[in-house]
């Protein structure tokens, strides 16, 4: 066999071998952003994010860093760049502050993708009218059920009260201690602005329900528009096309106006996270079988033993199995 000769030895192994990147190395150190400012996220647009930074209005995108850590209304972020306000000015987000609460969604039962609607809120207020349109039980009961989960205070604010009568209502969730309050267009909100005082709320409800209006009227220069309700369909039309935080100075306390839902995905949700929103009830469940839903097709859970001791109010317990319910049950 005769030997390799010219450039193409045995010995030429570099012309084979992948050529290889010519790249800096790496470095382990990262930016302290030690000279970042505060901020609160408003509202969020395609990508890009309005903070009130002090007193000023800030427009901002996300830093490549964060990659695809979601950024939503109610984030509490550090920012660098400009944060001047003025037009054309753009800053940067480079750090989100860890969350107090989180309020998630999925878009359907089955879906495993979690959306957060809002960050930092203490109070949901679940805004549904009386009538024009009707109220959907159903998307009360999985709205309550996300508060609970994502350790927020529920509030049942009922308007249209000049067209129905509110007690119809009120007696299916007295027995589980939801707060209430009832309006009316042009009526007195004293006793809904004492709820909201000092506190983070998310107004969330159907379409036509009359979110905007209250806004509105608890801040006159917010602007916010107000649909109505399809004489049809008796559905109200989209209004709120984004979720918008807003503060009201004299009550020391911030709302966040949610667009329109029609339904409210619970993927997310598990038994056991449900029934700690109930203290008393969650005691009686200690002895219950292992992987006890604590439902009523549950054969020895501890919540039916309770009621024959007498020791469980059974309202209360059907109650809370209704929430329970909630989460397999459609939402339309």
């Amino acid at each position: 066999m005769s030997a390799v000769t010219g450039r193409y030895s045995d010995q030429d192994v570099e012309h084979y071998d992948r050529p290889r990147r010519r790249t800096r190395p790496r470095t382990k150190e990262r930016p302290t952003y030690d000279d970042a400012e505060d901020g609160v996220v408003v509202t969020v647009d395609r990508g890009r994010f309005t903070l009130l930074v002090d007193d000023r209005t800030v427009l901002a995108m996300k830093a490549r860093p964060l990659g695809r850590k979601g950024v939503v209304v109610g984030d509490r972020v550090r920012v660098v760049g400009d944060t001047s306000g003025a037009d054309g000015a753009l800053a940067r987000i480079v750090e989100v502050v860890e969350r107090s609460t989180t309020l998630r969604r999925t878009a359907d039962d089955d879906d495993p993708v979690e959306r957060v609607i809002v960050a930092n809120a203490d109070q949901l207020v679940v805004v549904t009218a009386l009538a024009d349109p009707e109220p959907q039980p159903r998307l009360i009961d999985r709205a309550l059920v996300a508060a609970y989960d994502a350790g927020m205070q529920p509030l049942l604010c009922l308007t249209k009260s000049d067209l129905a009568d509110p007690e119809t209502l009120l007696t299916t969730y007295r027995s589980l201690g939801v707060p209430w309050v009832i309006t009316r267009k042009g009526g007195d909100l004293t006793e809904l602005r004492e709820r909201l005082r000092g506190r983070t709320s998310v107004l969330l409800g159907s379409s036509g329900v009359g979110k905007s209006t209250l806004v509105n009227a608890l801040i006159p220069d917010a602007g916010r528009d107000v649909g109505v309700v399809n004489a049809v369909t008796g559905r109200g039309r989209h209004t709120s096309t984004s979720a918008y935080l807003l503060e009201i100075p004299e009550l020391d306390a911030w709302i966040v106006d949610t667009p329109g839902i029609r339904s409210f995905g619970l993927a997310h949700v598990q038994p056991e996270r449900l029934i700690e929103a109930f203290p008393d009830l969650d005691e009686m469940t200690e002895d219950c079988p292992r992987g006890c839903t604590h439902g009523d097709d549950e054969p020895e859970c501890g919540l039916d033993e309770a009621v024959r001791k007498g020791e469980a109010d059974p309202v209360r317990v059907e109650s809370f199995r209704r929430l329970l319910a909630a989460r397999s049950e459609p939402a339309y």
